[in-house]
C-alpha cells in the first residue's frame, strides 16, 4: 500500500496520457470549497462540476448575487489557469431546509425546469457567474436539459444578463462557454442537435442510468437493476459521444461511473475527452489511464458494444484490467 501511495504521488505532475499518446483530461467534482486544496494537490485539470446547490444547503437560504460572485471568483482564482465549470442550481437531489423549500413549494420541478420557472433566481446566478468570469477560466453548465427549447431559452437569458452587465459597465467574459448535461433519455437521443447549440457536453451517468433502467437507486427492491455496465447504458454513451463529435464538441462524464476502475478503459475507448471525478480518486484514475493503450481500449469498447448482458461486459472489463495492471 505504501508503495502504491508513493507511485500515485509521483503521478501528480504527469499528464493523464495513454501509452500511445492519447491525453484524457482529469477534472474534479466539487461540492464544497474545502475540497479545492485536494483538487490542486492532485494535479487535476480543473473542476469539471461545481455543484452550486450545496451553497444553498450550507447557507440555509438563497445567496445574493454579490455573495455568489465572491464565491465563484475565489474558486476560479484558486485554480487559475485551470477551468472551473459551474453547474447552475440543480435543486431536487439534496436535502434543503424548510425556508428554502417554502420558496419552491409552487414549483415542484428540478434542474433547468425550476430555473426557467424562477427567472429571478436564474438570472441572479447567471449574473454572478458572469461577474466572476473576468479571468476567462469559468464555464457554465445547464443541468437536466430535456428539450432543445430549454437550451434556446437559457441562452436567451444569458444574453440578457450580458446586456445588463454591459449597461452597468461590469467586465465579464463575453465568450464564456456554455454546456449542457445529458442526464435523461430524450437528451441522449437528441445529443447531435443539442451539441449544435452548446460548446460542450457532459454526461451525468448517475441520473442517466436511473432513467434508462427505470430504477431508483435508493429503492432496495429494484436497486439491483441500477446497472452502469448494462448494454443499454454503454450503447447510449457511445451514441452521445458519436453524435457530439459530429459537431466537434468535447464530451465528458461527470457521474460516479467515471471513477469506477473497471469503467475507465471502456470510457476512454468510447471516445470520452475528459472524466470529472472525486478529487480523492484523480491519481488512481491517472494511474489506470497511463497503463492503458488507447488503440486497445477502442477495441475493448467495440467488443463490449456487441455484448448483450452486464455480466458479459464486466467479465470482459475485468480481464482487460488484469492485463494492464
Amino acid at each position: 500500500m505504501l508503495k502504491l501511495q508513493e507511485e500515485l504521488i509521483d503521478l501528480k505532475e504527469l499528464p493523464a496520457e495513454t501509452l500511445d499518446g492519447k491525453e484524457i483530461k482529469l477534472m474534479a467534482n466539487v461540492d464544497v470549497s474545502g475540497e479545492i486544496d485536494l483538487v490542486v494537490t492532485t494535479g487535476a485539470n480543473g473542476i469539471g462540476l461545481y455543484r452550486t446547490e450545496q451553497i444553498l444547503d450550507e447557507l440555509g437560504e438563497f445567496p445574493t448575487e454579490d455573495e455568489q460572485a465572491e464565491i465563484y471568483s475565489k474558486l476560479a482564482s484558486r485554480i487559475y489557469p485551470e477551468t472551473l465549470i459551474i453547474r447552475t442550481f440543480d435543486i431536487g437531489g439534496i436535502n434543503l431546509n424548510f425556508s428554502i423549500l417554502l420558496n419552491l413549494i409552487h414549483s415542484l420541478v428540478c434542474g433547468i425546469r425550476l430555473l426557467l420557472e424562477n427567472l429571478s433566481l436564474f438570472k441572479t446566478q447567471l449574473r454572478a457567474i458572469l461577474r466572476a468570469s473576468k479571468n476567462k477560466n469559468i464555464q457554465v453548465m445547464l443541468p437536466m436539459i430535456s428539450t432543445i427549447e430549454e437550451i434556446w431559452k437559457s441562452k436567451e437569458i444569458i444574453t440578457d444578463c450580458k446586456k445588463e452587465l454591459k449597461a452597468d459597465k461590469i467586465h465579464f467574459d463575453n465568450h464564456i462557454k456554455v454546456g449542457v448535461m445529458i442526464e435523461v433519455p430524450s437528451a441522449a437521443v437528441m445529443s447531435k442537435e443539442f451539441s449544435e447549440e452548446v460548446d460542450f457536453i457532459s454526461i451525468g451517468t448517475n441520473d442517466l442510468i436511473q432513467y434508462l433502467m427505470a430504477v431508483d437507486r435508493g429503492n432496495d427492491l429494484v436497486s439491483n437493476l441500477y446497472q452502469e455496465f448494462n448494454p443499454v447504458v454503454i450503447r447510449t454513451i457511445q451514441h452521445i459521444v458519436k453524435e457530439a463529435k459530429k459537431n466537434h464538441k468535447s464530451v465528458s462524464v461527470c457521474g460516479e461511473m467515471a471513477a469506477d476502475t473497471l469503467a475507465i478503459p471502456l470510457l476512454i475507448g468510447l471516445g470520452l475527452d475528459s472524466l470529472s471525478i472525486s478529487p480523492s480518486t484523480i491519481l488512481y484514475a491517472k494511474r489506470i489511464i497511463r497503463s492503458c493503450d488507447y488503440k486497445k481500449a477502442k477495441e475493448l469498447a467495440e467488443e463490449c458494444l456487441t455484448l448483450r448482458t452486464q455480466e458479459e461486459i464486466i467479465s470482459k472489463l475485468e480481464k482487460f484490467l488484469q492485463i494492464i495492471t
